[in-house]
């Protein structure tokens, strides 16, 4: 069964664990609606369906015609992610009266994590980095991806509307694009004069803009200065579905951790170590599609 980070953090009895896990999903849009399936083992070998099966009407003492999906095999495996942080022995006797200094330092060092998870999740590539994990920009399929030209365009609605057609069963769960993808999009809304954008207030009590009622995602690792043709200043726009059988996040059991390695030899401070077994798939190649060449 697939959990949320939100989800797992109510499991979990340790404070320093639920503050840190709390840190990093108010920090990102991806991390408070993408699910997590635990797997025993140091990776997960699954078939990516490709295309559905087809059916079709026959006549009486017709030959049938055998139709199966296709499928890719992938294997996605779990990557280690994380870092240690150090507090210092004399400032936090000193002055945890002010402040718990150590769940403060750690609590800095989640977001570290978090925005290295957000990194990858856009661009991560094993084959220039073999220690990271594939990013949805990779494991997006060439017929999944819809241009805005040979040397890139302005954003347009018709083509965000094309990108959301582009994810079958089911409209996207989040639009995840850059700051300035989003600046336009709200130009655009306004030069309708029509409010094609609707702002309510998620989860965790942040406001967060829908377009065609799909929730739209701010990462701030999402370049906007990819060359698409002739044109050096381009980004990029995903629709992203989550879930087991769509796009979905891989961790070892027990997900994020918080481990005090305890004191020092050589300097007078306590060592927490924040580590993550983690990896993506995409389960299903139409449950994820980008729209390349953005331009503003």
């Amino acid at each position: 069964m697939a959990l949320t980070l939100a989800e797992a953090a109510k499991l979990s009895n340790d404070t320093l664990l639920q503050g840190v896990i709390e840190t990093i999903i108010y920090e990102s849009p991806v991390l408070q609606a993408l699910p997590f399936i635990e797997i025993v083992g140091n990776g997960l070998t699954y078939n990516q369906e490709n295309a559905a099966a087809t059916a079709a009407f026959y006549d009486v003492g017709d030959t049938w015609a055998e139709s199966t999906p296709t499928f890719t095999q992938l294997t996605a495996n779990l990557k280690i992610l994380g870092g240690d942080a150090d507090v210092d022995n004399f400032l936090a006797r000193t002055r945890s009266n002010i402040q718990d200094l150590e769940a403060a330092i750690v609590q800095l060092k989640a977001k570290a994590v978090q925005q290295k998870f957000d990194d990858i999740f856009i661009s991560g590539d094993t084959a220039s980095d073999a220690k990271a994990f594939d990013g949805i920009d990779k494991l997006c399929v060439a017929g999944q991806t819809v241009s805005m030209g040979a040397s890139g365009g302005t954003l347009t609605l018709d083509k965000l509307d094309e990108l959301i057609d582009k994810v079958k069963a089911g409209k996207p769960s989040m639009l995840l694009m850059s700051r300035r993808s989003r600046r336009k999009l709200t130009s655009l809304s306004r030069a309708t004069g029509s409010g094609i954008l609707e702002t309510d207030r998620n989860q965790f009590g942040q406001m967060v803009q829908f377009y065609s009622g799909i929730p739209i995602g701010v990462n701030d690792w999402i370049p906007d200065n990819k060359t698409v043709g002739g044109s050096t200043d381009c980004s990029t726009v995903y629709g992203v579905q989550f879930g087991e059988g769509a796009v979905s996040g891989l961790s070892s059991p027990g997900g994020l951790q918080v481990e005090r390695v305890g004191s020092l030899e050589t300097k007078d401070a306590t060592r927490t170590r924040v580590k993550w077994y983690v990896s993506l798939a995409a389960f299903n190649s139409l449950k994820l599609a980008k729209l390349t060449g953005v331009r503003d």
